[in-house]
């Protein structure tokens, strides 16, 4: 697909995830034939979905430090760049994140995250036996493909509605869960509900670990602008509901960093504050 259709496609929630979002935003630039087209392509994509800064971060490391001799070369080889930085944080994330799963865990997961699923299939794999409780994630039931991904690796996997999330949660040794994007305050922004899941878990006392590539950390909150929570149509969750009834669709919320435990990146298993000043520190160009 070129930049127009990819736009389209990520509008539309055919593509989903914001780690395949950010990697298919690249790609779409492939085709283009010049900086200029490179800039309207990048603001077109960037518009397509406000509350994804690892698309923005892409996009931004992509248009970034391009001099005009060998035009295609450059745009082919910052592409690759981005395709591998995913594929490597991926491993780091999966890596690190496998060892907070201990034998006979139960996990809890909510919505769809790449990162989350690099974590417990690594897990399985190094041998641990856990179990997953994970939400089914209304309107658009991200939990299925959650739940149909660890079915297809042996991972034990109980699905439970959104409302039983408490119940899911009582028997839960952790929370793992991804992110949309991470502000400079250390709110996290991920599929909402998360905000009140991680409430729960530390009413019990369970440790929440968000898991991501620091490309999802949202440089713009730096100063002062705040991260666009979506709100989608209303038809997606009641298509004909009765006259005088109002549906909220709100996609994400924030969750507050005294919730949170760490952050698991290509950083390893870090705090938050410590996270924030490594992307910092690491990527000057993420604004």
């Amino acid at each position: 697909m070129d930049y127009r259709e990819t736009a389209g496609a990520i509008k539309a929630l055919k593509i989903q995830g914001a780690q395949q979002i950010a990697l298919a935003g690249a790609k779409s630039l492939s085709g283009c034939r010049s900086i200029e087209e490179l800039k309207r392509a990048a603001a077109l994509l960037e518009a397509s979905r406000p509350t994804e800064p690892s698309l923005r971060n892409a996009l931004g490391f992509i248009l970034s430090g391009f001099s005009k001799v060998n035009f295609q070369r450059q745009l082919k080889d910052k592409i690759a760049h981005v395709e591998n930085y995913f594929e490597k944080a991926n491993q780091e994330i999966a890596m690190c994140g496998a060892r907070l799963i201990k034998q006979g865990f139960v996990v809890f997961t909510h919505c769809h995250s790449s990162a989350v699923m690099g974590i417990l299939i690594k897990a399985r794999h190094n041998g641990i036996k856990f179990i997953v409780h994970n939400t089914e994630t209304r309107p658009f039931f991200q939990g299925r493909v959650t739940a149909k991904e660890l079915a297809r690796e042996n991972i034990e996997v109980v699905h439970f509605v959104d409302s039983a999330a408490r119940q899911a949660l009582k028997k839960a040794d952790l929370m793992l869960v991804g992110a949309d994007a991470i502000t400079s305050e250390g709110f996290v922004v991920n599929k909402v509900g998360t905000e009140m899941y991680a409430e729960v878990a530390n009413s019990y006392q369970i440790p929440v670990y968000v898991c991501t590539p620091s490309w999802k950390f949202d440089g713009k909150t730096k100063f002062g602008f705040e991260v666009e929570l979506e709100e989608r149509y209303s038809k997606e969750v009641w298509d004909k509901p009765p006259r005088g009834v109002r549906i909220s669709n709100v996609v994400f919320d924030k969750t507050h960093p005294r919730l949170i435990t760490g952050i698991v990146s290509e950083f390893g298993v870090t705090t938050l504050a410590d996270f924030i000043d490594q992307v910092k520190s690491t990527y000057e160009w993420i604004v």
